[in-house]
């Protein structure tokens, strides 16, 4: 399946309590009524809330692809993926990381990785 809207919500769904809702022009993925996640269908991408470290530890390597939004929210973590040339593996975990990021401590414990098995 490719990056589009139905796949980035396949992907955001799996985790537990997730919540869709509109966000100016884009699609919010929330837990317990936090964003981790926005989809821009426009644009071809996605910003998602990480730490400091995890959002140096994502762009390295990869800093055309995944980048920290060009302003204050960029400091503050939220990261832009472009969704052309990311790879699926990197997009999932970049997902999850997100939602452990905002989540619960309960419900990110109940996340899995694809290198736990």
């Amino acid at each position: 399946m490719g990056k589009s809207e139905e796949y980035i919500k396949e992907i955001a769904q799996t985790l537990p309590e997730v919540t869709q809702a509109a966000h100016f022009d884009k699609i919010a993925y929330k837990v317990k009524n936090k964003i981790f996640l926005t989809y821009n269908l426009a644009e071809n991408r996605v910003c998602v809330k990480l730490s400091e470290s995890d959002q140096d530890l994502f762009s390295l390597g990869n800093s055309s692809i995944i980048y920290p939004v060009p302003n204050k929210f960029g400091k503050q973590g939220w990261t832009l993926i472009e969704l052309k040339n990311v790879n699926e593996a990197l997009l999932v975990d970049a997902i999850k990381t997100a939602y452990c990021q905002v989540a619960t401590q309960k419900l990110a414990q109940l996340v899995t990785f694809s290198d736990e098995g």
